[in-house]
């Protein structure tokens, strides 16, 4: 049984890794005024940052359901079946149109997995399925591993304006003026799949702080994967990371970032971070 492994571009993996684990990646699509992008592939994150602030708020868009039988039909070629890793059904139809296309296909089959998260986090769920395919496991193995995962992963971040999570549909209007009313950086996570407020804090500082306290009390010195997903703010992200490489040395710390897609919706300037137990 030969068992591919794909994901889409908002887990952000770098390429050569994504080389190096023989992952394939399918973008989503960013509009950016009358031009269109399939994200990591057109548009870089940094290209996206500097044209954003030249122009209205950039609309998004899952894969066509079209680009992943395409992918699959590829695929069948060389593999008997697929683990296609999405980021959270509750933002995006992406793992949707894995599963619509998984059964347009023949000759391969297609098992979907929604991570419930996105950014670099989703991208531990690909590479932890890659490493398992090479050490001979099937997808039906895979999944019940991946699944036990979910109970020991998180990610919290902060965006330095709700507005753009507010336009893209993200937060309800209530939840942005309130933030924006009393200056509050708001502590985000995923739950029950979709992005809701976890604290209302002042400043970004006592923000990071914050989701230190988060990642301390959550991995209780256990062996963890990490990573520190910045909007554009990789020096930022670079010190924090020295820092928590100090404080936490049984966690193995990356640096990542939001992409065109995520960015688009948190925007310039926020700060995450998220953790994945290792097996």
């Amino acid at each position: 049984m030969k068992t591919a492994i794909v994901t889409d571009s908002t887990a952000y993996i770098p390429k050569e890794v994504r080389e190096k684990y023989n992952i394939y990646m399918i973008p989503l699509t960013v509009f950016l005024g009358s031009e269109v992008y399939e994200e990591e592939k057109e548009l870089t994150a940094s290209e996206f940052y500097e044209a954003v602030k030249k122009m209205d708020l950039p609309t998004t868009s899952q894969p066509a359901i079209g680009k992943f039988v395409e992918l699959f039909e590829e695929l069948s070629k060389n593999y008997d079946e697929v683990i296609s890793v999405h980021l959270s059904s509750g933002i995006s139809g992406t793992y949707q149109g894995a599963i619509t296309a998984g059964d347009m296909v023949e000759g391969i089959e297609v098992f979907a997995f929604d991570t419930e998260i996105s950014c670099m986090v989703q991208g531990f769920y690909a590479i932890e399925a890659a490493k398992l395919v090479q050490q001979g496991k099937t997808a039906a193995e895979i999944i019940p591993i991946l699944d036990e995962l979910k109970q020991t992963s998180n990610a919290y971040f902060m965006v330095d304006d709700l507005s753009n999570l507010q336009r893209g549909g993200r937060l309800s209007s209530a939840q942005a003026i309130i933030g924006s009313l009393l200056q509050v950086k708001p502590l985000l996570h995923f739950k029950d799949k979709i992005i809701v407020p976890f604290e209302k804090i002042r400043t970004k500082k006592r923000a990071m702080r914050r989701i230190v306290e988060l990642l301390r009390e959550e991995t209780n010195g256990g062996s963890y994967y990490a990573a520190i997903i910045h909007g554009n703010r990789e020096e930022e992200a670079k010190e924090w990371k020295a820092e928590l490489e100090q404080e936490f040395p049984n966690i193995e710390f990356s640096l990542s970032y939001f992409g065109a897609v995520i960015g688009t919706h948190l925007g310039e300037g926020s700060m995450g971070l998220g953790w994945i137990k290792k097996r």
